[in-house]
């Protein structure tokens, strides 16, 4: 089991900035992919951004090219979720997620273990 916990979220104004972070416990061994998704009221859940475990790979949605940063600390088990030029489309809960099979890191359900989720709310 791995045990993922985000933190970093809150309330900014359009154009500000936050950085969340997501820590993984547990039996960290052979992960795959770490990545981000969120979940705005009325929408999917929806793929934000990835990097493999081992390597230097990134992986971005479009809505998030050129705003966010994705990036790690294996030392720490954290992967970070830098975000700049917020916008009031970005508002959602944003999860962490581990996948230890790989497959295509865009899907949610290519996830093995999730985290609980924190809120970004960005004000116009």
């Amino acid at each position: 089991q791995v045990q993922p916990v985000e933190s970093g979220g809150g309330l900014v104004q359009a154009g500000g900035s936050l950085r969340l972070s997501c820590a993984a416990s547990g039996r960290t061994g052979n992960l795959r992919f770490m990545g981000w998704f969120r979940l705005a009221p009325g929408k999917e859940r929806e793929f934000v951004a990835a990097l493999r475990w081992s390597g230097p790979s990134t992986y971005y949605a479009d809505s998030a090219k050129g705003r966010f940063t994705i990036s790690k600390d294996n030392a720490k088990n954290t992967v970070y979720l830098q975000m700049n030029s917020l916008k009031t489309e970005d508002t959602a809960v944003y999860y962490c997620a581990v996948s230890r099979g790989g497959g295509d890191y865009r899907y949610d359900y290519e996830y093995d273990y999730w985290g609980q989720g924190t809120q970004v709310t960005v004000s116009s």
